[in-house]
């Protein structure tokens, strides 16, 4: 398989889960300050210009969500999405939370243009974010188990991208100390081997040990 990322975004999450999984992958880097995800080699791959893409053997995937339960589907002893029908639909009741709430609250900053024309609007935006990803903070903190996973004693896909977005919370202005289930979540999961080896080849930027 090839792995299409680019470092400290969403596809920290990818990288994270393939290396928890333990399947063999070659990991290719997009520059998005060379505009690599739009140029046309990777648009044939990814038509949406954006990471992360999975090339596999039965054709490529994109979006977070669709690969991570792919991953977790070749290796089911893992545990990474739960056998039981009701823990694997709270699983993804979170996951989709993360996808469609959280991950778009940050957009609203480093990515508004994706919204909106006008500086106002933008503006507006940029000065809202904080406050919904403070608020999406709140959310998982009060409603998640991470003790220490999300889901509770097990890990899951839900934790990678947990993970994953709130590595931007300092450059999202949101004050980690008031959430500090989140930041020892966070702090563990930096600390894994998995996160160790992303680190090695440039996908994960930060170190939160």
């Amino acid at each position: 398989m090839k792995f299409y990322y680019a470092p400290g975004t969403i596809s920290v999450a990818t990288g994270l889960l393939l290396q928890e999984a333990g399947l063999d992958h070659t990991p290719v880097a997009l520059s998005f300050a060379d505009g690599d995800q739009t140029k046309p080699d990777y648009l044939a791959l990814n038509p949406k210009g954006r990471v992360p893409a999975l090339v596999t053997d039965q054709g490529i995937l994109t979006e977070t969500g669709a690969i991570a339960e792919f991953i977790a589907a070749q290796v089911p002893d893992k545990g990474l999405v739960p056998a039981d029908p009701w823990d694997a639909a709270q699983l993804r009741a979170i996951c989709y939370y993360l996808a469609s709430t959280m991950h778009v609250n940050h957009a609203h900053g480093p990515r508004g243009i994706r919204w909106a024309d006008s500086d106002a609007a933008l503006a507006d935006m940029k000065a809202k974010m904080p406050k919904n990803m403070a608020d999406s903070c709140a959310y998982i903190e009060e409603t998640c188990a991470l003790a220490p996973f999300v889901m509770g004693k097990e890990m899951t896909i839900a934790d990678p991208w947990l993970f994953a977005i709130c590595c931007w919370l300092e450059m999202d202005k949101v004050d980690v100390d008031r959430f500090p289930k989140i930041k020892a979540h966070r702090a563990m999961m930096a600390a894994r081997p998995s996160a160790a080896a992303i680190r090695d080849y440039g996908l994960l930027t930060k170190d939160f040990a």
